[in-house]
Protein backbone atom coordinates (compact mmCIF):
# COMPACT_ATOMS: atom_id res chain seq x y z
CA UNK A 1 0.00 0.00 0.00
CA UNK A 2 2.47 2.42 0.70
CA UNK A 3 4.60 1.77 -2.65
CA UNK A 4 1.17 2.66 -4.65
CA UNK A 5 0.51 5.90 -3.07
CA UNK A 6 3.98 7.46 -3.11
CA UNK A 7 3.91 6.01 -6.29
CA UNK A 8 0.53 7.61 -7.13
CA UNK A 9 1.77 10.82 -5.84
CA UNK A 10 5.29 11.40 -7.14
CA UNK A 11 3.85 10.68 -10.56
CA UNK A 12 1.46 13.06 -10.18
CA UNK A 13 3.93 15.54 -8.66
CA UNK A 14 6.61 14.51 -11.29
CA UNK A 15 9.08 13.88 -8.82
CA UNK A 16 11.28 10.98 -10.20
CA UNK A 17 11.71 7.64 -7.60
CA UNK A 18 13.53 4.26 -7.94
CA UNK A 19 12.52 0.57 -6.58
CA UNK A 20 15.12 1.17 -3.96
CA UNK A 21 13.65 4.10 -2.37
CA UNK A 22 10.21 2.32 -2.09
CA UNK A 23 12.07 -0.16 -0.35
CA UNK A 24 13.67 2.07 1.77
CA UNK A 25 10.51 3.86 2.91
CA UNK A 26 8.86 0.46 3.37
CA UNK A 27 11.56 -0.39 5.89
CA UNK A 28 11.12 2.86 7.36
CA UNK A 29 7.43 1.93 8.23
CA UNK A 30 8.09 -1.30 9.30
CA UNK A 31 11.06 -0.14 11.93
CA UNK A 32 8.29 2.65 13.15
CA UNK A 33 5.52 0.07 13.46
CA UNK A 34 8.16 -1.92 15.62
CA UNK A 35 9.79 0.36 17.84
CA UNK A 36 6.56 2.55 18.53
CA UNK A 37 5.32 -0.81 20.28
CA UNK A 38 8.51 -0.06 22.73
CA UNK A 39 8.66 3.28 23.22
CA UNK A 40 5.70 6.54 22.08
CA UNK A 41 7.18 7.48 18.52
CA UNK A 42 3.97 8.75 16.41
CA UNK A 43 -0.19 8.35 16.59
CA UNK A 44 0.48 7.41 13.24
CA UNK A 45 0.66 3.64 12.56
CA UNK A 46 -1.64 2.53 9.67
CA UNK A 47 0.49 2.09 6.26
CA UNK A 48 -1.93 4.83 4.95
CA UNK A 49 -1.25 7.51 6.87
CA UNK A 50 2.34 6.86 7.70
CA UNK A 51 2.56 7.39 3.75
CA UNK A 52 0.99 10.47 3.65
CA UNK A 53 0.87 12.01 6.99
CA UNK A 54 4.22 11.36 7.16
CA UNK A 55 6.38 10.91 4.20
CA UNK A 56 4.36 12.47 1.79
CA UNK A 57 4.69 15.68 3.64
CA UNK A 58 8.00 15.46 4.48
CA UNK A 59 8.24 14.98 0.41
CA UNK A 60 6.27 18.17 0.50
CA UNK A 61 9.77 20.38 0.90
CA UNK A 62 11.26 18.60 -2.29
CA UNK A 63 7.89 19.75 -4.25
CA UNK A 64 7.95 23.52 -3.23
CA UNK A 65 11.55 24.56 -2.05
CA UNK A 66 14.48 24.19 -4.56
CA UNK A 67 17.09 22.35 -2.33
CA UNK A 68 20.34 22.76 -3.37
CA UNK A 69 22.59 19.76 -4.62
CA UNK A 70 25.22 18.68 -1.81
CA UNK A 71 23.46 21.23 0.59
CA UNK A 72 23.71 20.81 4.27
CA UNK A 73 20.70 20.86 6.11
CA UNK A 74 19.49 20.18 10.02
CA UNK A 75 15.94 19.06 11.06
CA UNK A 76 15.39 20.55 14.36
CA UNK A 77 13.39 18.78 16.59
CA UNK A 78 13.39 15.92 14.15
CA UNK A 79 11.49 13.36 16.25
CA UNK A 80 10.82 9.84 14.25
CA UNK A 81 13.00 11.68 11.99
CA UNK A 82 10.69 13.67 9.78
CA UNK A 83 10.96 15.37 7.61
CA UNK A 84 14.88 14.59 7.82
CA UNK A 85 15.16 11.21 6.82
CA UNK A 86 12.23 10.99 3.83
CA UNK A 87 14.56 13.93 2.31
CA UNK A 88 17.52 11.65 2.63
CA UNK A 89 16.05 9.11 1.21
CA UNK A 90 15.22 11.03 -1.77
CA UNK A 91 18.39 13.03 -2.09
CA UNK A 92 21.19 11.24 -0.49
CA UNK A 93 23.43 14.07 -1.75
CA UNK A 94 22.15 16.40 1.01
CA UNK A 95 24.41 16.37 4.37
CA UNK A 96 21.67 15.59 6.73
CA UNK A 97 21.98 16.39 10.79
CA UNK A 98 19.29 15.06 13.28
CA UNK A 99 18.50 17.23 16.23
CA UNK A 100 15.92 16.02 18.93
CA UNK A 101 16.45 16.67 22.92
CA UNK A 102 15.31 13.17 23.40
CA UNK A 103 17.77 10.43 23.18
CA UNK A 104 15.62 7.56 22.49
CA UNK A 105 14.05 8.84 19.50
CA UNK A 106 18.26 9.06 18.21
CA UNK A 107 18.73 5.17 18.99
CA UNK A 108 15.67 5.11 17.05
CA UNK A 109 16.48 6.96 14.35
CA UNK A 110 20.41 5.50 14.34
CA UNK A 111 18.59 2.16 13.91
CA UNK A 112 16.85 3.58 10.69
CA UNK A 113 20.19 4.84 9.53
CA UNK A 114 21.81 1.80 9.64
CA UNK A 115 19.15 -0.55 8.43
CA UNK A 116 18.46 1.81 5.25
CA UNK A 117 22.45 2.38 4.98
CA UNK A 118 21.80 6.09 5.35
CA UNK A 119 24.82 8.25 6.99
CA UNK A 120 23.41 11.57 9.19
CA UNK A 121 24.93 13.22 12.28
CA UNK A 122 22.79 12.51 15.45
CA UNK A 123 22.87 15.06 17.98
CA UNK A 124 21.16 14.88 21.25
CA UNK A 125 20.68 18.38 22.72
CA UNK A 126 17.81 21.16 22.80
CA UNK A 127 17.82 23.36 19.76
CA UNK A 128 19.11 26.75 21.74
CA UNK A 129 21.83 25.47 23.63
CA UNK A 130 23.48 23.89 20.36
CA UNK A 131 23.26 26.66 18.44
CA UNK A 132 25.84 28.50 20.51
CA UNK A 133 28.24 26.07 19.72
CA UNK A 134 31.13 27.67 16.94
CA UNK A 135 31.17 24.80 14.77
CA UNK A 136 27.16 24.63 14.70
CA UNK A 137 26.52 28.30 14.69
CA UNK A 138 25.30 29.91 11.09
CA UNK A 139 26.55 26.38 9.59
CA UNK A 140 23.77 24.78 7.31
CA UNK A 141 22.38 26.02 4.26
CA UNK A 142 18.90 25.22 5.36
CA UNK A 143 16.86 24.52 8.89
CA UNK A 144 13.78 22.57 8.49
CA UNK A 145 11.18 21.72 11.06
CA UNK A 146 7.90 20.51 11.35
CA UNK A 147 5.56 22.22 13.41
CA UNK A 148 7.39 21.99 16.56
CA UNK A 149 6.54 25.36 17.87
CA UNK A 150 4.66 28.29 17.51
CA UNK A 151 6.99 30.35 15.15
CA UNK A 152 8.03 32.98 16.53
CA UNK A 153 9.70 30.55 19.12
CA UNK A 154 10.20 28.27 16.28
CA UNK A 155 12.50 31.22 14.40
CA UNK A 156 14.77 31.81 17.41
CA UNK A 157 15.33 27.78 17.82
CA UNK A 158 16.20 27.53 14.31
CA UNK A 159 17.42 30.62 12.74
CA UNK A 160 20.95 30.20 14.61
CA UNK A 161 21.69 27.77 12.81
CA UNK A 162 21.23 28.98 8.98
CA UNK A 163 24.55 30.55 7.35
CA UNK A 164 24.14 33.94 5.55
CA UNK A 165 22.47 33.36 2.06
CA UNK A 166 21.15 30.28 3.68
CA UNK A 167 17.13 29.60 4.64
CA UNK A 168 15.15 28.35 7.49
CA UNK A 169 12.54 26.13 5.95
CA UNK A 170 9.06 26.03 8.42
CA UNK A 171 6.79 23.45 7.79
CA UNK A 172 3.08 24.16 9.09
CA UNK A 173 -0.43 23.13 8.88
CA UNK A 174 -3.10 25.50 7.22
CA UNK A 175 -2.66 28.61 9.76
CA UNK A 176 0.80 28.71 8.49
CA UNK A 177 -0.27 32.11 7.04
CA UNK A 178 -1.99 33.26 10.54
CA UNK A 179 1.18 32.09 12.33
CA UNK A 180 3.36 34.66 10.24
CA UNK A 181 1.47 37.40 11.25
CA UNK A 182 2.93 37.08 14.38
CA UNK A 183 6.45 36.37 13.52
CA UNK A 184 7.44 39.21 11.91
CA UNK A 185 9.54 40.90 14.29
CA UNK A 186 11.41 37.79 15.51
CA UNK A 187 12.39 36.90 12.06
CA UNK A 188 13.37 40.54 10.94
CA UNK A 189 15.14 40.30 14.70
CA UNK A 190 17.11 37.00 13.98
CA UNK A 191 18.25 38.16 10.66
CA UNK A 192 15.42 37.19 8.48
CA UNK A 193 13.76 37.47 5.85
CA UNK A 194 10.42 35.72 4.27
CA UNK A 195 11.41 34.58 1.21
CA UNK A 196 7.70 33.25 0.17
CA UNK A 197 4.86 31.05 1.60
CA UNK A 198 3.41 28.03 -0.68
CA UNK A 199 1.01 26.01 0.41
CA UNK A 200 -0.17 22.33 -1.13
CA UNK A 201 -2.63 19.84 0.07
CA UNK A 202 -2.13 16.07 0.62
CA UNK A 203 -3.69 13.16 -0.74
CA UNK A 204 -6.03 12.74 2.12
CA UNK A 205 -6.57 16.74 1.03
CA UNK A 206 -5.40 17.83 4.30
CA UNK A 207 -3.78 21.68 3.44
CA UNK A 208 -0.08 21.89 4.16
CA UNK A 209 1.88 25.52 4.44
CA UNK A 210 5.62 25.76 3.77
CA UNK A 211 7.40 29.30 5.20
CA UNK A 212 10.05 30.20 3.48
CA UNK A 213 12.65 32.60 5.68
CA UNK A 214 15.70 33.92 4.24
CA UNK A 215 18.79 34.86 6.21
CA UNK A 216 20.04 38.16 4.90
CA UNK A 217 21.76 39.45 8.46
CA UNK A 218 23.56 37.36 11.08
CA UNK A 219 21.47 36.41 14.10
CA UNK A 220 22.63 38.71 16.49
CA UNK A 221 24.74 37.19 19.32
CA UNK A 222 22.28 37.58 22.23
CA UNK A 223 19.35 34.50 20.67
CA UNK A 224 18.75 32.46 21.12
CA UNK A 225 17.55 33.06 24.53
CA UNK A 226 16.80 30.43 27.10
CA UNK A 227 13.88 27.70 25.99
CA UNK A 228 11.42 29.32 29.18
CA UNK A 229 12.21 32.62 27.95
CA UNK A 230 11.45 31.78 23.80
CA UNK A 231 8.30 30.02 24.60
CA UNK A 232 7.04 32.70 27.42
CA UNK A 233 8.14 35.44 25.69
CA UNK A 234 8.25 35.08 22.01
CA UNK A 235 10.06 37.91 19.91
Amino acid sequence: MIRNILEKWCKENEISITNEQFSAFEKYAELLKEWNEKMNLTAIIEDREIAVKHFIDSMTVLKLVDIKHSSSLIDIGTGAGFPGIPLKIMRPDIKLTLLDSLNKRLIFLDEVCRCLNIKAEMIHARAEEYSRKPEYREHFDYAVSRAVANLPSLCEYCMPYVRLGGEFISMKGPDGEEELKSAGNAVKVLGGKVNSVKSMELPDSQSRTIIIISKVEHTPSAYPRRGVKISKQPL
